[in-house]
């Protein structure tokens, strides 16, 4: 099967993955896509919403998309109102040349979005949040800046909480996006991000990791991000929320000491899944609804 149609933007992209994906649970999630307009920033702005219930964002990764989680959105969408944006900058989002990246756009798009879920009349009750490896820091640093839009949170693999900004300078960060973007890197990175890369990455796996590279302006807006330093070093203070964390004891993309120096900053807040890698929400999507909901992961998968 043909890939996307060449010159296609962000909205074009995401109705083709409705469509034409490999992996089915991904052109479920990509065909609830709606396309908002937020206050203060221009353009439209991707966030799949389903289900019904008490609100619940998630927020995915660096250099991924909402499409990470497909396997968890399923499992929760009985018992919650999902929201799942691209972060600004990254996914699908647009992308105007010479727009600012980094930390303090991808919390003001989401604030602007919380802003627009007051206006929509869906403001007046907490929300859940759960963040996925820099989601996680984007969750936390949220958190703290809106205390009372969130009632408890839950950290996936989360990366970026400890540790200082490392901004790449110019030139470098160029290289560096060059090199994210070659093939044999891509499907080394998103092998190394599951526990059994054998058994669960194959052209379904690729195809997702890859395909929002395509969008217009993904490599001069994530070397921007890259120049900015990103997140890192925003866990201390933890928000004021509960807050719990899943992560992988196959984890081969948090290195060694930047689990010790988690572990110092989280404590007992931390659960270790067996069977799991930096994906607890693709390779163990049943153990984490059911971390949430507070059920068994067999009544999840039932």
């Amino acid at each position: 099967m043909s890939g996307p149609p060449a010159g296609a933007d962000g909205n074009q992209l995401v109705a083709w993955a409705a469509d034409h994906l490999l992996d089915p649970a991904g052109r479920s999630l990509a065909s609830a896509v709606r396309w908002w307009t937020l206050p203060g920033l221009e353009g439209r702005w991707p966030v799949a919403e389903l289900g019904e219930g008490p609100p619940l964002l998630l927020l995915h990764g660096f250099d991924s998309s909402f499409l990470e989680f497909r396997r968890l959105a399923p499992l929760l969408a009985p018992h919650h109102r999902l929201l799942i944006p691209d972060l600004h900058g990254f996914g699908f989002t647009p992308r105007p040349v010479g727009a600012p990246q980094g930390p303090e756009p991808v919390l003001l798009h989401l604030e602007a979005l919380l802003q627009a879920l007051t206006e929509q009349g869906g403001g007046a009750e907490p929300l859940g949040l759960i963040g996925a490896s820099m989601g996680g820091s984007v969750a936390v640093c949220l958190a703290r800046r809106q205390p009372e839009r969130f009632s408890r949170l839950l950290l996936l693999a989360p990366a970026g909480l400890t540790g200082r900004p490392m901004p790449l300078p110019p030139l470098l960060d160029g290289l560096g996006v060059r090199f994210l973007g070659l093939p044999s890197v891509r499907r080394g990175l998103c092998r190394s991000a599951f526990a059994d890369p054998q058994a669960d990455v194959g052209p379904a796996e690729l195809e997702i990791a890859s395909l929002h590279l395509a969008s217009p302006g993904w490599g001069p807006a994530l070397a921007r991000f890259a120049r900015s330093g990103g997140f890192a070093g925003c866990g201390d203070p933890l928000p004021p929320q509960p807050l719990a964390v899943l992560w992988g004891a196959d984890d081969r993309i948090l290195r060694a000491p930047q689990k010790r120096a988690a572990q110092m900053l989280l404590g007992e807040r931390i659960r270790e899944l067996e069977r799991c890698g930096h994906l607890p929400h693709i390779d163990r999507p049943e153990a984490v609804a059911a971390s949430w909901l507070g059920a068994s992961p067999e009544a999840v998968a039932a």
